[in-house]
């Protein structure tokens, strides 16, 4: 079930003036400073799992915001009203984010090298053949 567009609007106006969110596959990615901090899905906020943030909420809902996704601190709609909350939660979830070291990214495979063409012999021309054979 694809999530209400007003009721994103909201929750990114509750997140901070800094926040904006982006349509992803059906649901909606939502970004501080062009870093992802959470998933709105199923009508459902779904924010990054950081230190900061669970000492911030105290007691946590983790779940997965869709099958196969690793947890995420779900937050309950009772406190969607509170803006100072939302907009504190997303500046230090923000914040941890940023200051995590970035993950490498894969080595991409190296195309493979063309083998070297063997030189062919080279083969004489009917001409050439015939011009050694009359002066023999």
């Amino acid at each position: 079930m694809a999530s209400n567009a007003s009721l994103v609007a909201f929750v990114v106006e509750q997140l901070g003036s800094d926040v904006t969110s982006k349509k992803m596959f059906g649901e909606y990615g939502i970004y501080r400073e062009s870093q992802l901090i959470a998933l709105f899905c199923d009508d459902q906020l779904f924010m990054k799992s950081t230190e900061a943030g669970r000492a911030l909420l105290g007691e946590v809902d983790e779940a997965p915001p869709y099958p196969g996704a690793k947890p995420a601190f779900r937050i309950g709609d009772e406190r969607w009203d509170d803006a100072a909350f939302m907009s504190k939660l997303a500046s230090r979830t923000a914040a941890e984010l940023a200051a995590r070291p970035a993950k490498p990214k894969p080595a991409k495979p190296k195309p493979a090298k063309p083998k070297p063409a063997k030189p062919k012999p080279a083969k004489a021309s009917a001409k050439l053949a015939r011009a050694k054979a009359k002066k023999s």
